[in-house]
């Protein structure tokens, strides 16, 4: 009877330590892909945790975003397509002194074009914010307050200045796009975005 209950505590224990050192490895494990994920989304990340209202949720958020764009195609530009879209877009700064209102409208248009061209699909604003957080992360704010300015565009609310951010907004994503470096517009940080929003 003694030798039975010593070796039921053993296995008992030895289950214990088992199910312990799995528990060790999944906290490992979760760690590591939070800390995977804060690097690769960088601001995006946060921004989710906060509107989803967890990490958890966040993360699969992320993760499936990540998931998503994978089936995508997504192709550089052929450096003659590269061209034309650089042209198009000095042609459309030209023309902001003139008419600043309809450049904010023709920057979004450009800015969807390149995102076709590119292999991304057109779902609605908020799903191509995603999709583009997955590979430019530290522009997707951009795109999003370029299309909180523009938004006030269209209600005829938006001033001179906002629409000339817009535009430097639509540029910085544009530039990532484009993966050109020439020229390129400093991305603006999440806080000072979200102040000027």
């Amino acid at each position: 009877m003694d030798t039975m209950n010593t070796q039921t505590w053993i296995i008992l224990g030895v289950a214990a330590v088992i199910v312990l050192i799995a528990l060790a490895a999944y906290l490992l494990y979760q760690k590591k892909q939070s800390r995977r994920l804060q690097e690769r989304f960088g601001p995006e990340y946060g921004r989710a945790v906060k509107e989803l209202g967890s990490r958890t949720k966040a993360e699969s958020e992320l993760l499936t975003r990540q998931k998503r764009v994978e089936h995508f195609n997504i192709v550089p530009l052929a450096p003659a397509e590269a061209a034309r879209f650089g042209q198009a877009w000095k042609a459309l700064q030209i023309n902001f002194v003139d008419n600043p209102k309809g450049v904010v409208v023709q920057a979004d248009e450009l800015v969807r074009d390149l995102l076709l061209k590119r292999g991304y699909p057109m779902g609605d604003f908020e799903r191509r914010a995603a999709d583009i957080s997955v590979d430019h992360p530290a522009v997707v704010a951009n795109y999003r307050a370029a299309q909180v300015i523009a938004a006030r565009n269209q209600r005829g609310e938006a001033d001179t200045e906002e629409l000339r951010k817009a535009v430097v907004h639509y540029r910085a994503l544009f530039d990532e796009l484009l993966e050109t470096t020439e020229g390129k517009q400093p991305v603006m940080p999440a806080k000072q975005m979200a102040v000027q929003s």
